[in-house]
């Protein structure tokens, strides 16, 4: 893993760079812009400098807020944007959520996306002074009193959709409606610097989570995608690493509230295999924040798929895909009062008496993992029935429970498991005798 997570970051990273720099070297085209200011609508001109410059040419946005009144995407190729100011997309949750004023390139849940850029061998540098400002406290406080579900149009902040060696840098996103970043339908895409913050600032929802969904990146159908150096505050998944991602590194990534990093949710498309495969994460901060801005800081790592029984159709119920989860390792991972540090569960969206999830995990590896949790369950592993989990491996795990209490570790349908701590054998197996069913119980005592 590590020999893969060094080859990606700096094979992706390679390529790309020097692609861009080639098609720099080669342009004749620089298109600058400024803002035309308070209450002017810059939408046109960002579109026609784009359009001028976004193939073999560079485009630079000067300081300041650049009014944006319409969806937009950015066709780029051998190209190169700086962005030293925000795009501002106008506070109108009523005009967007209207389905023909966004795009619907995230295939997943029906997502919406108010920006989309797409192409191939292209930079995009943000130098940490520039990006979205999404306008979010608006829709929060315009959902306080509403229901939210998935696919119901909240857009996206940023969507990379059918990109093919793109960069993304030092790029701020500030207060995003809805998740911050989506990937999709991409390969050899690296992300390198990225900030997204939704802090709730309505003192009517003080010490309550009114930023659900407000995730940092989810990623789907995506080959070769590095994220590095994220900074999220949000109130829900940190990373969302969706169906059909492979080779993913994560690395020096700090998750202020919420959920922390997901795998899934997965196998909600009945007809639609998810498969997750090599996955490094690595150097990973939870942080718990006052619990007046955010209440929730529910786990370092978590896995979930539906179950194997349909309810309902996408975006909003499902369930009974396949596929499998593997070759996951996440590494140097610590953690401020979470939830519940580790957990895997196999019951997203179902009810008693479902058929178990057909979608198999197998060689995942937690490996020093330190800090707190505000219960003593450590880790909670509880995978299908119809396909238990091998090769769970677990290193250097000292999470320190509530204080009096002892740590304990549940896992449910694991077929091997290797390196939990315990006073004896650190997890023992136990052989059902009215069903098929096989199962590991244990605790920091080693009894069942």
């Amino acid at each position: 893993m590590r020999v893969l997570l060094t080859w990606l970051v700096g094979a992706f990273l390679g390529v790309v760079l020097t692609k861009a720099a080639v098609a720099q070297d080669r342009a004749l085209k620089t298109c600058t812009l400024r803002p035309l200011g308070h209450g002017k609508d810059d939408t046109d001109q960002v579109e026609a400098a784009i359009a001028r410059c976004g193939h073999f040419g560079t485009t630079v946005f000067g300081p300041g807020q650049y009014n944006i009144t319409r969806k937009m995407t950015w066709d780029l190729v051998s190209s190169r944007v700086d962005m030293h100011g925000y795009l501002n997309f106008k506070p109108d949750p009523e005009y967007w959520l209207n389905a023909n004023n966004t795009y619907r390139v995230i295939f997943i849940q029906d997502q919406a996306s108010w920006f989309v850029i797409t192409g191939h061998d292209f930079i995009v540098d943000a130098h940490a002074s520039g990006g979205i400002n999404g306008n979010g406290q608006t829709w929060w406080s315009f959902y306080g009193n509403r229901s939210r579900s998935d696919g119901d149009g909240r857009p996206v902040s940023l969507t990379l959709s059918n990109v093919t060696r793109g960069v993304i840098k030092d790029f701020r996103i500030e207060a995003q409606p809805f998740w911050c970043n989506a990937i999709a339908d991409s390969k050899e895409v690296v992300y390198d610097g990225m900030y997204c913050n939704a802090t709730n600032q309505d003192p009517l929802y003080a010490g309550q989570n009114v930023v659900p969904n407000t995730d940092g990146i989810n990623t789907y159908r995506s080959d070769q995608v590095s994220l590095l150096r994220f900074d999220i505050t949000c109130g829900d998944d940190c990373l969302a690493i969706k169906g059909n991602s492979t080779n993913i590194v994560a690395k020096d990534i700090t998750c202020r509230g919420g959920n922390g990093i997901a795998f899934g949710s997965l196998g909600q498309y009945v007809d639609l295999p998810d498969i997750v495969d090599n996955v490094v994460m690595e150097d990973i901060k939870m942080i718990r924040l006052d619990p007046q801005v955010q209440p929730n800081m529910v786990s370092g790592v978590y896995l979930k798929t539906w179950t194997g029984t349909v309810h309902g159709s996408p975006p909003t119920g499902g369930g009974g895909g396949g596929g499998f989860v593997s070759n996951v390792v996440a590494k140097r991972v610590s953690l401020d009062r979470v939830t519940v540090p580790i957990h895997l569960y196999q019951t997203n969206g179902g009810h008693s008496g479902d058929e178990p999830s057909k979608l198999q995990f197998s060689n995942l590896t937690f490996n020093d993992w330190t800090g707190t949790s505000l219960r003593n369950t450590i880790v909670d592993i509880e995978c299908s029935a119809a396909v238990p989990c091998p090769n769970i491996r677990f290193h250097d795990v000292d999470i320190a429970p509530p204080n009096g209490t002892a740590p304990s570790y549940k896992c449910i349908n694991v077929a091997s498991e290797f390196g939990l701590p315990g006073t004896f054998a650190s997890c023992f197996a136990v052989k059902s005798m009215c069903s098929s069913e096989y199962w590991i119980a244990c605790n920091a005592t080693g009894t069942s």
